[in-house]
């Protein structure tokens, strides 16, 4: 596997998406409480423009869905030689016991477990429910498991 190129393993863009709108809204949530508080806290006469509170609700939630769609794309793992590569560091191949997937909340992961008795749960792939879903999740998991399999017991894929 020293001349084939990494196996790499991003988020969906629906999953990318989804995480965006999650963050999104969480802020939207902050900014329209705080300005409910200021509202609270000093009234004035005419109360807020109306064009406040749209803009309250709708920019953090735009920005979330666009900052998720250029971060979130670039986590991940990518699969080399020596090991799996993530944000964290890499983990040699010689450590891992084993890969497999796992249901851990409301989401399907892979866990690799590793020969000191922790395990890894991969940013990627993953599967879930509405936007966390990936129908290639299960092709995604044999594929890892075939790229751990033959490094452990021989003969390297072509």
């Amino acid at each position: 596997m020293e001349g084939a190129s990494p196996a790499t393993f991003r988020p969906t863009w629906q999953q990318v998406l989804g995480h965006g709108l999650y963050l999104g809204a969480l802020s939207a949530v902050a900014s329209v409480t705080a300005g409910v508080i200021v509202e609270l806290a000093w009234p004035r006469a005419g109360g807020p423009p109306e064009w406040m509170w749209p803009l309250l609700m709708m920019a953090p939630l735009l920005l979330g869905a666009a900052l998720g769609l250029v971060a979130g794309r670039r986590t991940g793992i990518v699969v080399e030689a020596d090991g799996i590569r993530t944000p964290s560091g890499v983990t040699d191949w010689d450590s891992v016991v084993d890969l497999r997937a796992e249901r851990r909340g409301r989401r399907n992961v892979v866990s690799v477990y590793l020969d000191s008795g922790a395990s890894v749960q991969l940013h990627a792939p993953y599967s879930g429910g509405l936007f966390a879903a990936d129908p290639q999740f299960e092709r995604k998991v044999f594929a890892l498991s075939h790229l751990w399999r033959s490094h452990r017991f021989g003969g390297l894929p072509s």
